[in-house]
C-alpha cells in the first residue's frame, strides 16, 4: 500500500465515524412512531394518506409472529409483482429496444433475487431489462427489501430493550416511514450528486455509435443515476449494466466512486448507534460498531497486501509486478481501490463491484468470500448486518456465561437454552444452504457444465455463488455461466433461505427477549461493553466462520494459492 492509500483508507474510517451517530439520531426519530423529523411538514401528510389507503393504525404494535407474517406476506406479493413485469416485460411501456420478456426460470431467480435484496444477476442488465423492468420491478424492491432489512433490525433491538413486552412495533409503520423518512430523500440528494458527476439519466433509445475500426457499438442510456443511489445505500447492489460499478457511466470519477463506498456503509454504521441509544448504553452499540471494524479492516488489509503483491506463481519466477494483480480491475482505480470496494461490498450484503473478484489472486478473493460467510455481520446489509452480529452478540455472551459459570445475561436478561438454540439455527441455516447447494451443483451435470474454469478455482465459483445468494450479496465469481434452469432455480432457493428461514428464529429470539423482565446488573454480570468484551465477540465470529468453512475453503482459494 502506498502512501495516498493509506491516507484514503483514512479518510473512509473517519469519515465513517463521523456520520454514524447522526445516522443512528435520525433513525431514532424514524423508527419511532412518534418521532418528529425536519421532514414532517412535506412527508406527514402522505404518511397518513399511505396508512389510510393500507388500512393501518400505526400506533397498533404487533407480536413478532404478526410483525413476521406481516413481512412474509408483503414479501410474496412482491415476488409475484415482478415475476409478472419481467415475463411481460415485452408487452409493457418504456421499452425501447424491444427487450423480450424474460424465461421462466430468470424472472423467478430475478423477482427473488431484488425481493430478498441480493440483487444477483444471471443477465446483463442493459441487453435484458426495459427501462420499466428496471425502475418499477426492479428499484421498488431496491428500496422495499432496505426497508423491510431495517425494520426487522428495529423489531430485534426493541425486543432486546423492552422488558416484560409482548410488542415489537408495527411492521407497516416501520416500511412506511423508512422509505419515506429515510430512503427516498437521502437517495434523491445521492441520485442529483451522481449527476453531478457525470452518470447519466435519461429515457433515451441506446446510443449507436462507429468504432475507429469501422464496426458499430451500443451504448447503454437510460435513468441510472436513480437506481445507483438506492442499489448503494439501500445495499442492494444490481448494475443497471453489465460491469456495474466499473462502468464509466455508473461509476464516472474517483469521487464517485469513494462516495459510492461511504453509502453502502453508512445506514449499517449508524445502526449500532441506535442500538446502543435504544438500550441505554451507548458503549455496547460502539463496542459492537468496534467489532465490526476490526473486522472489515483486516479485510481490507488482506486483500490489498495480496492483489499489490500480484500472482504468487510469477513471484517464484522472478516475475515482479510493479502494479500487483491488474487483471480484472478499472485501470480508473487501480490494486487498492479495488480491494476496498471488494471488502465493503461483501462485508455488507451489497454485492455492487468496481472490479471484477474471479480475477483476483487465489488469497485475495478468499476475503469477499468469507465476509459473506460469515453472514455478512461486518456492518452488513441495512439491518441484516446489525440482526446477524447480534445473534453473535447472545451467542459470545453464552459462552462468557459457561466461562465464568453464570447463567449469561444480555443487558439484563437471562438468555436461555431457547435463545441459543433459535441462535445457532440461523447460523445452520446459512450453513446448511452455502455447503448443501455447493455440494449438490459440484456432483451434477448442471453444476460442472456452468464452469469456465476447472479445478479449485471453479470450484471457489460455485461455492461464492452459493455463498452470495444465501448472504443475500449478489456479487459473483463471474466465470460461472449461472443464466440455466437448475443454476437459476437453485441460486433462488438459496435467497429464499439466506433471507426468511433466518428472519424467523431472529424474530423468534426477539419476541422472547421482549417478554422477558430485564434485572439490575450483579457483580458477576458480563459487561458487554469494552475491549473484552469486543475481542470475544470477534473470536465468536471468526470461529465459528472458520469451524463452518475452512474446509470448503482449503479445496478452493487456500489450495489454488498454493498451487
Amino acid at each position: 500500500m502506498q502512501i495516498n492509500d493509506w491516507t484514503q483508507f483514512a479518510l473512509y474510517l473517519g469519515l465513517l465515524t463521523l456520520i454514524t451517530k447522526p445516522m443512528g439520531l435520525y433513525l431514532m426519530q424514524v423508527l419511532d412512531t412518534n418521532g418528529r423529523t425536519w421532514l414532517d411538514p412535506v412527508l406527514k401528510p402522505l404518511e397518513r394518506i399511505t396508512y389510510k389507503l393500507l388500512g393501518v393504525d400505526p400506533q397498533r404494535e404487533q407480536g413478532w409472529k404478526q410483525y413476521t407474517f406481516a413481512m412474509l406476506a408483503f414479501s410474496l406479493v412482491g415476488v409475484v409483482f415482478t415475476y409478472a413485469i419481467l415475463r411481460l416485460q415485452h408487452l409493457l411501456p418504456w421499452n425501447p429496444q424491444d427487450l423480450p420478456g424474460l424465461s421462466h426460470h430468470l424472472a423467478f431467480n430475478t423477482a427473488v433475487s431484488f425481493t430478498t435484496n441480493t440483487n444477483w444477476q444471471s443477465y446483463g442488465g442493459e441487453a435484458t431489462m426495459s427501462y420499466f423492468s428496471q425502475m418499477v420491478g426492479l428499484t421498488f424492491h431496491n428500496f422495499v427489501s432496505a426497508a423491510v432489512g431495517i425494520g426487522i433490525a428495529a423489531a430485534l433491538v426493541r425486543g432486546i430493550a423492552r422488558s416484560s413486552a409482548k410488542t415489537l412495533g408495527n411492521f407497516w409503520t416501520d416500511l412506511v416511514r423508512v422509505t419515506y423518512y429515510l430512503l427516498l430523500p437521502i437517495c434523491a440528494v445521492f441520485a442529483l450528486f451522481l449527476v453531478s458527476q457525470g452518470m447519466i439519466q435519461n429515457f433515451d433509445p441506446y446510443t449507436k455509435a462507429k468504432t475507429l475500426e469501422g464496426a458499430e457499438q451500443v451504448i447503454a442510456q437510460g435513468p441510472m443515476a436513480s437506481q445507483v443511489a438506492i442499489k448503494m445505500l439501500g445495499t442492494n447492489g444490481g448494475g443497471f449494466v453489465n460491469a456495474n460499478a466499473a462502468h464509466p457511466f455508473e461509476n464516472p470519477t474517483p469521487l464517485s466512486n469513494f462516495i459510492q463506498m461511504l453509502s453502502i456503509f453508512s445506514i449499517g454504521s449508524g445502526l449500532t448507534y441506535y442500538l446502543g441509544r435504544m438500550v441505554k448504553n451507548q458503549a455496547h452499540g460502539w463496542a459492537v460498531w468496534a467489532a465490526m471494524m476490526a473486522l472489515f479492516v483486516g479485510g481490507v488489509l488482506v486483500c490489498a497486501h495480496f492483489e499489490a503483491a500480484g500472482n504468487p506463481v510469477h513471484q517464484q519466477l522472478g516475475i515482479a509486478a510493479a502494479d500487483g494483480n491488474m487483471e480484472g480491475k478499472e485501470v480508473r482505480f487501480g490494486v487498492f481501490n479495488s480491494s476496498l470496494f471488494a471488502t465493503i461490498t461483501t462485508a455488507a450484503s451489497c454485492g455492487a463491484v468496481n472490479s471484477m473478484h474471479d480475477s483476483f489472486t487465489p488469497i485475495g478473493g478468499l476475503v469477499p468470500l468469507f465476509m459473506i460467510e460469515l453472514g455478512e455481520v461486518v456492518i452488513g446489509g441495512v439491518g441484516a448486518g446489525l440482526y446477524g452480529m447480534l445473534v453473535f452478540v447472545i451467542l459470545a455472551v453464552f459462552i462468557a456465561g459457561l466461562m465464568v459459570g453464570r447463567t449469561p445475561e444480555y443487558l439484563g436478561k437471562k438468555i436461555q437454552a431457547k435463545e441459543v438454540k433459535l441462535a445457532m439455527l440461523t447460523l445452520l441455516i446459512l450453513t446448511l444452504s452455502i455447503l448443501g447447494f455447493t455440494a449438490w451443483a459440484c456432483v451434477s451435470d448442471w453444476g460442472v457444465a456452468g464452469l469456465n474454469n476447472s479445478g479449485p478455482h471453479g470450484f471457489s465459483e460455485m461455492l461464492y455463488a452459493y455463498s452470495s445468494a444465501t448472504g443475500n450479496n449478489g456479487s459473483a465469481f463471474a466465470g460461472l455461466t449461472a443464466n440455466t434452469p437448475w443454476y437459476n432455480t437453485t441460486l433462488g432457493l438459496a435467497m429464499l433461505m439466506g433471507r426468511f428461514l433466518m428472519i424467523v428464529p431472529i424474530m423468534a429470539i426477539a419476541g422472547s427477549l421482549a417478554g422477558k423482565q430485564a434485572v439490575p446488573p450483579s457483580a458477576g454480570t458480563f459487561p458487554v461493553n469494552g475491549a473484552t468484551f469486543t475481542l470475544l465477540l470477534i473470536g465468536t465470529v471468526l470461529l465459528i466462520g472458520a469451524l463452518n468453512f475452512l474446509p470448503a475453503l482449503a479445496l478452493g482459494p487456500i489450495v489454488e494459492h498454493f498451487l
